[in-house]
Order: C-alpha cells, then structure tokens, then sequence
C-alpha cells in the first residue's frame, strides 16, 4: 500500500475511534470530539496531513464518531434513569 492510501484509510477511520474513546474516557461526547480535533490540529501543524482528502476523511470520520458518541451518551444516561 502507498503512503497516501495509507493515510486515507487511518484518516477514515482513526478519528471516529477517538472520539468514541476520549467519550468513554471523559463522559462527555463534546469533551471526546474537542480532544480529538485538538490532535488532528498537532498532526496537521505538525506536517503529517498536507492534501485536502485527507481533511475531507477526517472530517467525516469526526462526524460519524460524533454521532455515535452522542447516541452512546444519550443510551448511557436513558438506562441511568431507569435505575
């Protein structure tokens, strides 16, 4: 696989399993989504992101790990109050 195949496949898929992560971490979807762009921003000052694709992939995969954090903490706190 080339280099930029590569990085296309993490950036689909890296950043949505942060967000979730970093939610599972904190309890909080925002806190989760806002720790990711936050290394997403170090990865691309750093000069590891330099083609607009790859920005596009991220950015979806935030959306997506976004959502689906935000159902996690919606279940997560509905089956609290059924307790």
């Amino acid at each position: 696989m080339h280099d930029f195949e590569t990085k296309l496949m993490f950036a689909m898929l890296l950043p949505g399993i942060l967000v979730v992560f970093f939610t599972r971490v904190t309890f909080h979807h925002v806190v989760g989504l806002i720790l990711t762009v936050s290394l997403i921003a170090a990865s691309v000052y750093a000069g590891y992101t330099h083609n607009w694709m790859l920005y596009v992939a991220d950015a979806v995969s935030l959306t997506v790990g976004f959502w689906f954090a935000s159902r996690m903490v919606k279940n997560a706190r509905l089956n609290q109050a059924e307790e």
